[in-house]
């Protein structure tokens, strides 16, 4: 089926404009780190007067005056490098900030797309935090400071041209060794993070599935399967460390005989008259100087290729995750539920699971959708929610599709109650209110009442502020689907959907959520309530019987219930009958 809907875009690149900013301060921080590589020339300047105008001259004023001289210039190049670093740390901090909010929109977004796990996402934060790294740290300086090598040179071959032509070779081979730790580090990184995907995947589904490991002793099982995987990361990260570590040891063992070959060289061109004693010190701390961006490219280089395969990372996963388009704000809806020959399929995949379903729903009317495991009424839940995007067809509110709302507008007049209930760590009080700062008191128990659940929760020490753990670890199953089915009538959305509401309730949960689609029903709106359970469908006025992903009946419960028993008396053997005749009123 071609895709109609959705109306996401992606843009230029958000990671590029999120580090846009760093252009407009790009050329402030050349200029300061122009000033500060000429102020690095005072130590060679400095030098060469000490030795060839002070020890000549045997003069104590000038030694003082020039002492002083260069105490100041030393201090405004400190202060100097002081500010570059804040201002680049800053704009690491900066970066950062841009783009946390919509990394943890895309994170939470991954499951609704063809993505492979949560790894993903846990990688996007380390990706980030990698790029934030690199940008804060002192790598960017040392970039800044590259393009005065040429300069550096110039200087070194005023002094003495034999010492220009040490100091370039020396400069080529830190470039080859530069080279050379780009294309080790690259193919490592890459493996290392694979690797390391892999493990994390392990550790979530055993963090996930905690209970079943438990229960059905996988424990030793497991652990060697991450055993395994982290063995694997572990020798591909050594790999990188000792190769990293290998390049290092070889530029500063490099360094140490450049120095040395500098100094060895000026006392030649001494001993044959062709420099003076002053011209080898500065010429021998000119060129350490002048090497000084290369090695702190090299010593960088790990943290710029991490950061430089971070930013790729992350512009391919918010790619998959486009920013929603904006849209005029529309008024609530208050009126019909409409489906227009809608398929439906899973994320990332064409085949359709639900195939050309119509229908319309009334203000004040509540749906019951029934039919055999694996028919696709979850998947039609998810569709009315705007979690699964249709294939093609349309679902619309009072005649606006749900792609013309932004999701967070859609979500003011919209409840979900999901067959697997998932709650955040908070409060209770939080979890009903959506995590919403603006909502009261009186809205958050409004709620609960609605949901049959106030008692229950004033009985707890704490109340509405009781903290519920990750994934309200702390309540029951039956008490997490009651606060989630608070969470689904907090705001009196036009629109509940629940997806198996009373799967862990007891009596008292059943009568709450009979009650509950009663008072969605007096209120003028919309439940869609999937069931197996009889009581469930007790309060619906409509029945919908979905069977392979196709809509088999749709009407009044009383009728299709009917005609659903009388199906089952006169094809006793017929599989799928039998399976939907298992819905009684």
């Amino acid at each position: 089926m071609p895709k109609q809907y959705g109306t996401h875009r992606a843009g230029p690149s958000e990671i590029r404009k999120a580090l846009s900013f760093l252009w407009t301060l790009l050329g402030g921080i050349a200029i300061v780190s122009g000033f500060i590589n000429i102020l690095y020339l005072t130590g060679p300047l400095f030098m060469l007067q000490v030795y060839d105008r002070v020890l000549a001259s045997h003069s104590v004023p000038t030694l003082v005056a020039l002492s002083i001289g260069a105490l100041f210039l030393y201090s405004v190049q400190g202060l100097l490098d002081y500010i570059r670093g804040l201002v680049v740390s800053r704009s690491g901090t900066d970066f950062h900030e841009r783009l946390s909010s919509r990394l943890f929109q895309v994170i939470a977004a991954l499951p609704m797309t063809a993505a492979r796990g949560v790894a993903d996402g846990m990688q996007a934060m380390r990706d980030l935090d990698a790029v934030r790294a690199f940008i804060s740290g002192t790598g960017p300086a040392a970039f800044l400071d590259l393009p005065w090598l040429p300069i550096y040179l110039l200087l070194i071959y005023l002094l003495n041209p034999l010492l220009a032509y040490v100091t370039v070779i020396g400069a080529i081979l830190l470039g080859i060794l530069t080279i050379g730790a780009d294309a080790v580090t690259v193919r490592l990184n890459r493996e290392a993070a694979e690797a390391n995907s892999r493990r994390s995947i392990l550790a979530e589904a055993g963090h996930r599935n905690a209970e079943i490991v438990k229960a059905m002793g996988l424990g030793k099982r497991l652990g060697a399967a991450f055993s395994d995987a982290n063995a694997d990361y572990l020798s591909k990260q050594q790999a990188m460390t000792d190769k990293s570590n290998g390049l290092a040891s070889l530029t500063r063992i490099f360094r140490m005989i450049m120095q040395s070959g500098i100094l060895a060289m000026g006392a030649y061109s001494v001993l044959r008259g062709d420099m003076s004693a002053g011209a080898i010190i500065a010429a021998s701390i000119t060129s350490t100087r002048a090497l000084a961006p290369l090695e702190g490219v090299i010593a960088h280089w790990k943290g710029f290729v991490a950061a430089r395969k971070g930013i790729e990372r992350l512009e391919l996963l918010f790619q998959r995750v486009p920013v929603q388009a904006k849209t005029m704000s529309l008024p609530e809806p208050k009126h019909q539920l409409t489906l227009s020959s809608l398929y439906v399929g899973a994320p990332g995949v064409e085949a359709a699971i639900i195939k050309n379903i119509s229908f319309d729903i009334d203000s004040g009317q509540a749906l019951g959708v029934i039919g055999p495991s694996a028919a696709g009424k979850s998947t039609l839940a998810r569709a009315l929610v705007g979690v699964w995007t249709p294939l093609s067809g349309d679902i619309r509110l009072d005649g606006a599709r749900l792609d013309q709302w932004e999701d967070e507008e859609r979500g003011r007049f919209t409840g979900y109650l999901p067959q697997d209930v998932e709650l955040f760590e908070g409060t209770i009080a939080q979890n009903i209110a959506r995590f919403d700062p603006d909502a009261t008191s009186e809205m958050i128990i409004e709620a609960a009442r609605a949901a049959n659940v106030h008692g229950m929760i004033v009985a707890m020490d704490k109340g509405y502020e009781t903290p519920i753990g990750e994934s309200g670890a702390i309540l029951s199953a039956g008490q997490r689907q009651r606060i989630g089915l608070a969470r689904a009538l907090f705001g009196n959305p036009f629109l509940v959907v629940l997806d198996e509401p009373n799967s862990n309730l007891d009596a008292d949960g059943e009568a709450a959520l009979a009650a509950a689609i009663q008072s969605v029903k007096q209120r003028h709106g919309i439940v869609v309530l999937v069931a197996h359970r009889s009581s469930a469908i007790a309060n619906v006025d409509l029945i919908a019987v979905i069977e392979a992903g196709k809509l088999r009946a749709f009407g009044p419960k009383d009728e299709i219930l009917r005609s659903l028993r009388n199906d089952f008396q006169h094809v006793p053997q017929g599989p799928t009958t039998v399976k939907l005749a298992t819905i009684k009123s």
